[in-house]
């Protein structure tokens, strides 16, 4: 049975996909072949048109003229394809056949992630957070933001794998109150959460367009008082739960974060922007610690200066978040963390604002 790959595509039209990867190189005579085997009766016509919408969707390219046209996958598909993440995982890390080394073409792979469906999705979404907000009361406003930031503090604290509960981090950010049986770094981590998010909702407009020097300033804000080096490192640094190896080496660290800025001022869609700029940032892995914090900051920075609702995390799963982003690193594939943002996004939008 051929796995439905992409929710966008017919049955038809993902056989054919699958069939072009087992054979890495097939002619339409073989496509049509195949697809009749699996499916019973078609027409070449359907099969051409099919190839059109595939070739239009940038998931495959054509080669050679006339009779020698073959079909390949494009460089993009990997990277959109849709992959069971729970048999992926299901192997130990030893065995899964990932790519080990930083892969210096995601720069340009990352482009049009997602599909026109999910962007008008999004877009809806937005316009009902955007109607929200528009005749909220300040204070009102003013409360629902303190409440997203708490929750956010929170999750994105204990994805980092902090102990403090929802109620106890209320009670510190709201009365500086630290919880017993916690330590003195827990608090000082989710109390940086609240000083970066209070530096990003007082400088909205200031990440339209993203620096080095900006994502910097937002990890100095969440490393303070960590006794972490805030600046690029210039170490290795190991990945737990990979054998993905990040770039070890202090100016390709810096250059490669100077081509994900450059990358994300020049997408259109802001979702693109939020999400390949907290992709890039995991997978580069800039600072000796703090990396994906530094993303998902980013990441709602970039939504607010575009007047897009931010996310909060709060109903997000700590491990399958760390699966996506583990299946970026060793894959370069963006589905799943694709998946989870629209979910959040979603969520974000409906239990936030009123």
């Amino acid at each position: 049975m051929i796995k439905k790959l992409n929710d966008n595509l017919n049955d038809r039209q993902n056989i054919i996909l699958a069939f072009i990867e087992t054979s890495e190189s097939a002619s339409i005579g073989q496509i049509f072949k195949y697809v009749q085997k699996k499916l019973g009766q078609i027409t070449k016509i359907t099969i051409s048109r099919d190839l059109e919408k595939l070739l239009e969707a940038d998931l495959i390219e054509r080669k050679g003229a006339g009779r020698a046209v073959t079909y390949k996958l494009s460089s993009r598909y990997p990277i959109v394809k849709k992959v069971n993440v729970e048999e992926y995982f299901s192997q130990d890390v030893d065995q899964r056949k990932i790519k080990e080394t930083f892969n210096f073409d995601i720069f340009e792979q990352l482009k049009n992630i997602f599909t026109d469906d999910e962007k008008n999705k999004l877009d809806k979404l937005n316009e009902i957070y955007r109607n929200k907000i528009k005749d909220i009361p300040a204070d009102a406003l003013k409360k629902e933001i303190e409440r997203l930031n708490i929750d956010f503090s929170w999750k994105s604290s204990k994805i980092e794998g902090n102990t403090y509960s929802l109620l106890e981090t209320e009670q510190l950010i709201k009365n500086q109150q630290k919880a017993i049986g916690h330590s003195k770094e827990e608090a000082i981590m989710i109390l940086n959460h609240k000083k970066a998010l209070d530096y990003i909702g007082s400088n909205k407009k200031y990440f339209q367009s993203v620096s080095v020097a900006k994502i910097e300033n937002i990890h100095s804000l969440i490393m303070d008082n960590l006794n972490v080096t805030k600046n690029l490192r210039k170490s290795l640094v190991g990945i737990t739960g990979t054998n993905y190896k990040p770039l070890d080496n202090e100016y390709q660290i810096k250059e490669a974060l100077e081509r994900t800025c450059q990358r994300v001022n020049e997408a259109k869609n802001v979702f693109e922007k939020a999400v390949i700029l907290m992709l890039l940032i995991a997978y580069i892995q800039p600072f000796v610690d703090g990396n994906k914090r530094t993303s998902r900051l980013t990441g709602n920075a970039i939504l607010q200066s575009f007047d897009s609702c931010p996310l909060s995390y709060r109903s997000m799963d700590e491990i399958e978040y760390k699966k996506a982003v583990l299946l970026f690193y060793e894959q370069n594939n963006i589905s799943y963390f694709k998946k989870l943002f629209l979910n959040q996004f979603e969520f974000a939008v409906e239990n936030y604002f009123g």
